[in-house]
């Protein structure tokens, strides 16, 4: 979710509530400037979310120089 600064001075309570089971992401003249997220959220979870992304034959080096590559 995405609000402004002003949405969230004046709803903080809510904003606040939500930021438990969702990310709220808070932009300025339209930019993201900053994340209200929960800290108690398993970061295996996260981890697991990532599992079956690479090939299984894909080596670390492989995977590192091909994100090096996209940039």
């Amino acid at each position: 979710m995405s609000i402004t600064t002003t949405e969230l001075k004046e709803n903080l309570a809510k904003y606040l509530q939500l930021s438990q089971t969702e990310d709220i992401y808070i932009t300025k003249n339209g930019k993201v400037i900053a994340k209200l997220s929960n800290p108690y959220v398993s970061r295996m979870d996260d981890a697991k979310s990532l599992f079956g992304i690479l090939p299984v034959d894909t080596s670390i080096d492989e995977a590192k120089e091909e994100r090096l590559n996209n940039r």
